[in-house]
This record gives C-alpha cells, structure tokens and sequence, in this order.
C-alpha cells in the first residue's frame, strides 16, 4: 500500500468533499438503489450549500485520506447537536466512513475509523455509534470487528426510499 495521509478537511476542501463523497456513495450504492433515488440523494447529500454548512460547523468534524495528491477516503463525525439522532451529549457519532472502491481492503477504512477513535477520545465521549445499512455486510463485519455492537434500529432516507439502518456503538 502507498502511503495514505489522514488530513482535517476545511472549507478549501470543499469541491474535493463534494467528490469523494459523491463518487463513493455511488460506488457502494448504485447497485442497490434505485437511479432516480441515487440522484436525489447525492444532490440532496453533496451539493455545495449543504457541504459547506457542514464544513462550518463546529460539532461537526471531517477528515480525509490521501494518497499522494488523491483522496482514496474520508470520514465525517459529529457531536453534540450535529448528530443525526440525539442520543447523547457525551457520544460521538461516526455519520460516514466511505472509501473508493480501488483501495478497499489497503487498511484506510481502519486508518479513518482510527481517526474517529482518536476524536473522540480528544473531546472525552464515553461512547462511538454509527448507523450502518443492514445489506451492508462487509460494513457491518468492519464494525464488529472494531468492537462496535447493535443496540437499535433507525430509518435512513435513500431518496424517496426509507432504508433500515442499524444502529451500533462501541464504549471506550
């Protein structure tokens, strides 16, 4: 493997956010989903306005893999408020990890998730949680693996279709 840089993204990284997170959702979900509601979602999800919120907000925290010059990568997490459901104030909620498909299996899932941990300890959250599509086997066994067990349920909104996500933490 090359070797893979984790970088804070900042509001100069917005147009390559944009891209990653486009190119990734659409390499792990295209299959599954419906075109119409791939669309919606990565213009809902990726467009300018609503990743430059996101960038700007302080609860919310987004880091990238490179290689060399090229994303391969990110993670966003989020805390406080920012997370996607208000489960708590001391949890810290890994909202995506996403990887090109050409570097799967090369360890940046785990060096983003790291990352994640990392943060977490940085701001004390007694927990990590994450939602995670239930046809996403190799998701779900990454999490496992990490330490990450089921505790509930949630719907996920993929365009106009409403997905089941489960919903897992791990206690640090």
């Amino acid at each position: 493997m090359e070797y893979i840089q984790v970088r804070k993204a900042t509001i100069d990284d917005l147009s390559t956010l944009q891209q990653i997170g486009r190119e990734t959702f659409f390499e792990t979900f295209a299959e599954s989903n419906t075109e119409d509601d791939m669309n919606k979602y990565l213009e809902d999800s990726f467009n300018a306005d609503k990743v430059t919120v996101e960038l700007s907000n302080p609860d919310s925290l987004f880091y990238i893999a490179w290689e060399d010059e090229s994303p391969v990568g990110y993670v966003k997490v989020n805390t406080g408020i920012a997370q996607t459901e208000q489960l708590d104030e001391k949890a810290l909620e890994i909202e995506r990890i996403y990887v090109k498909s050409s570097h799967h299996g090369k360890k940046v899932g785990q060096l983003l998730y790291e990352k994640a941990l990392e943060v977490a300890q940085q701001y004390h959250n007694s927990y990590l949680w994450l939602g995670v599509w239930e046809k996403n086997p190799r998701a779900i066994r990454f999490y496992e693996k990490n330490g990450f067990i089921a505790f509930d349920k949630h719907i996920f909104k993929m365009g106009d279709d409403e997905q089941l996500d489960i919903m897992m933490k791990k206690v640090l």
